[in-house]
Order: C-alpha cells, then structure tokens, then sequence
C-alpha cells in the first residue's frame, strides 16, 4: 500500500469514527485592502473538504439565482464585472451593499436550517457540525475564511436575500459576489425602499446587518465592484488595481536598475503586472509599459 493510499484509508477510518476533519490549521493575516485573518487548513482536511463539495456543490449551486457569481464554474469576478456594466448601461439607478463582517457574522443555527431543505443525511451534517465547532463554535456563529467548505456554505446563505429582491422587491437587475450585492431600479424612491426593505430582511432573517447606509446612486456616475468601476464606455480599472498595477511596474524597473533581474525575467514580471489590467479598458497604461521597454531596449 502506497503512502497516498495509507493516508486515505487512514482519513476514512477517522471519518466514520467521529474524529475527522481534525480542525489543524495555519493562520495568518493579509491586507488586500482591509485585514483578514486566513485560516489554512491541514492538507488531510482540505482534502475532505473538496470531497464533500464534490457531491453537495452541485447541490447547492442549482439553488443559487444566475445572477450570483462568486465560486461558480463559468462565473467569477470577470463575469461579474461584465454583469454589473449591462445593468449600469440599462438602468438608471442602483442599489449597492455588503455585509458588516459577513463570514464571522454567519449563524450556524440558520445555515443547518438552509442546508437542510436541500440536503439530507444525519452523518453529512454530523461532520458539518463537527467543522463548525473548530471556528465559532462556543458563541455558534462565524464561519473561517479561507475553507471550500465556507466559501461554498457563505455563498448559498445569502441566496434567499438574492431571491426576496428578484421575485418580491422586483428589481430590474441583480448581481451578487458573495457578500457584495448590487441591484438596479426605475428610480431613486424605488432604490432607497428596496435597499430598507433588504436591510430588515436581513436582519430578521439571517442575523446580518448591511455595511454602513449602504449605496444608492446614478448609473451614470459609475460603480465600483469587484475591483473594476464601471462607467456606461466600458470596464475601467479601480483605483486599488491602479495603485496595485503601478507599484508592481515600479518595482520591477527598481530592481532591473540595480541589476537584479535579466531583461527576460523583466519581460516575464511585466506580463504579470498587466495580467492586472487584462479584459479591461487600459491602453494607456499597456502604452506606457510599452514605452518603458523601448527605453530600456528589452
């Protein structure tokens, strides 16, 4: 028996005696933008993680609207982005919101009820439990960042928001990006009693409250999600993908100065930086980049 082997007969064992997932993780905390604690789990639990989504993902994603993008096949940011620039483009007023402090703010008392009207199994959701008592398990509330399982779990909590705005509230237009809701409306009265009506939806019926005074604005302004803005011409880069494009280029040329990179790692570092601006309108900035390289004779 191989070692790969061993270790899977050895998750199984440990699976049906109760005593995985095991809950090991590695924490650490990032600033993309705001500070996010990251918890990694042991590569034995990540693999049963993506083993249960393999059979309940399918699940949970045909309950979801078309309309939510995030951990998705087919969706993502991208797809998002090009979803809220035809509702820019179509529609005059728009509602956007996120969630104060969404994944810790998750009760698991409510996901179990969610899940169980499309699932069923007393040992799926034996483990489901036992995965909730390693994070938020004393106070029952709060799912980690950084699991499939809470990626999957976040995303499907929020569908019936998704289905109260489409189906009652009537909105003309809708996207979702996990936590990040944007909706569209014939005018600005309808968009401020929508965006009240959300607020106590939430409230009463997943514990959650909206970020701030959430947004109501102009289509014809632009709105920023997913790290784009979006204006009525196009797709155009945020002002944090901007700043993460320029610090990047300036860091390369920093380095090839001071001969730290060949011209060949050069080229292959900038192919990265503008992988940043890729599918959105920024010929200005490839031009520069393009200039960058016929002065230094890459």
């Amino acid at each position: 028996m191989s070692v790969l082997e061993k270790s899977l007969h050895r998750l199984q064992v440990d699976l049906f005696s109760g005593h995985a997932p095991y809950g090991r993780e590695h924490r650490f905390v990032i600033h993309d933008p705001k500070r996010r604690v990251i918890h990694a789990p042991c590569f034995a639990d990540r693999v049963l993680h993506h083993a249960m989504m393999n059979c309940v993902g399918p699940v949970l994603d045909r309950a979801l609207v078309d309309s939510t993008f995030a951990c998705r096949k087919g969706k993502g940011a991208f797809a998002a982005a090009n979803a809220v620039l035809a509702g820019v483009r179509r529609f005059p007023w728009y509602v956007r919101i996120d969630i104060c402090a969404y994944f810790d703010s998750i009760v698991h008392e409510i996901l179990l009820r969610l899940l169980r009207k499309r699932l069923k199994g007393r040992g799926f959701f034996r483990l489901v439990e036992r995965i909730f008592s390693f994070h938020g398990g004393a106070t029952g509330v709060g799912l980690p960042i950084g699991t499939l399982t809470s990626q999957h779990f976040a995303n499907f909590y929020l569908n019936g928001l998704d289905r109260f705005l489409l189906e009652k509230q009537k909105v003309a237009w809708h996207v979702r990006y996990m936590d990040d809701s944007i909706w569209w409306c014939a005018n600005k009265a309808q968009a401020r009693e929508t965006l009240a009506a959300a607020r106590t939806w939430l409230r009463e019926e997943l514990s959650l409250q909206i970020k701030g005074k959430g947004c109501v604005g102009r289509s014809a302004h632009g709105v920023g999600f997913c790290g784009f803005r979006m204006v009525r011409s196009g797709l155009r880069l945020s002002r944090r993908r901007c700043r993460r494009y320029l610090q990047g280029r300036q860091r390369l040329e920093r380095a090839y100065r001071e001969d730290a990179l060949t011209s060949g790692q050069l080229q292959q570092g900038f192919s990265a930086v503008l992988a940043i601006t890729a599918g959105v309108d920024a010929v200005g900035w490839r031009i520069a980049g393009h200039h960058f390289f016929q002065e230094l004779d890459v």
